[in-house]
């Protein structure tokens, strides 16, 4: 007698908690960038919370769907939203590769849109006044401040990340074609690039070293209560920390530290810096991403609209 033929399998249509681990496990080995399994794996556990949350409910393109219109009830960012839904679309993806999800299901959640931007965010840029008045918030008299402000002049002058500056080395500082420069900097995405340091900075960043008497490894260091420099290096928290509190001195209430890297960037545009020395010094793959580190066209110093403010003026006093 022949053999029966055996059913084919069939991929589930519910994942359970262990099938998403499994999936979430997967999707976070095969990135590379500590920043990008931590944005990923939020994204996910939030993902797999609402979902798990209704037993019944089917992996598919209707329920990511569902779950865009629940993230943007949460009045988050276009960006955000997008960010997260590309972690849903590896997320499947991963599913349908280990056998949990069908391909065709894949597909479909693949084909969830993001959400449009209608136009470019404002966001923080200090202008050249705004950048001196905050080195000069950091300038004080301790080692403290003095390690603050050459924090400060790096994030403004050289447009580094916080993680790029948390992990600078001494011996990373060297002299190429007669100038100082961060050689070999590993930037986002791998992306490896040289970031000219200009005269002051250096010279802000050497006060450092001499005071804390730093003389290899990482360039910045915790400060005690009791002004001593201690430990090997710092954290991205504490980058944070600096640029947050020199800010609401000068009432920034919301400045961070990628505002730092826009202004330098913008800075360097409208001193007459060539795009692409911009995008070299920023370390962009995209000339597109430098142009948007510019701010909008549009001039919220001088509006237009001020230009015929006195004319109503000298109405309402009469």
């Amino acid at each position: 007698m022949r053999k029966k033929n055996k059913k084919p399998l069939r991929c589930k249509i519910v994942l359970r908690l262990p099938d998403l681990d499994h999936a979430k496990n997967s999707v976070l080995n095969s990135l590379s960038s500590p920043n990008s399994r931590r944005n990923y794996r939020f994204a996910m556990e939030q993902f797999i919370t609402w979902y798990c949350s209704e037993p019944r409910l089917a992996l598919n393109r209707a329920v990511v769907l569902r779950f865009r219109l629940y993230l943007e009830s949460l009045g988050l960012a276009a960006g955000t939203i997008n960010q997260r839904l590309a972690a849903i679309r590896r997320l499947a993806y991963e599913a349908a590769d280990s056998g949990l999800l069908s391909p065709e299901l894949a597909a479909g959640i693949r084909r969830v849109k993001g959400v449009k931007q209608l136009d470019a965010r404002v966001g923080n840029w200090l202008n050249l006044e705004q950048a001196l008045s905050l080195l000069d918030k950091a300038n004080r008299g301790s080692l403290r401040g003095i390690r603050d402000l050459a924090m400060i002049s790096i994030l403004l002058g050289c447009g580094l990340r916080r993680a790029e500056l948390a992990s600078l080395r001494k011996e990373d500082i060297q002299v190429r074609q007669g100038h100082w420069v961060i050689v070999d900097l590993i930037g986002k995405g791998g992306h490896v690039r040289t970031v000219p340091v200009p005269r002051w900075v250096k010279e802000l960043v050497d006060r450092w070293m001499l005071a804390a008497k730093v003389t290899e490894g990482h360039v910045f260091r915790a400060v005690s209560r009791h002004g001593t420099a201690w430990g090997r290096g710092i954290s991205e928290n504490v980058v944070w920390y600096v640029v947050r509190q020199c800010a609401l001195g000068l009432g920034l209430e919301h400045l961070a530290p990628h505002d730092l890297r826009r202004t330098c960037a913008k800075l360097c545009h409208v001193n007459g810096g060539e795009l692409e020395q911009i995008q070299f010094l920023l370390g962009h793959a995209s000339v597109l991403t430098t142009e948007r580190y510019f701010g909008c066209k549009q001039n919220l110093e001088e509006p237009v609209n001020d230009r015929f403010g006195c004319l109503f003026s000298r109405t309402l006093d009469e």
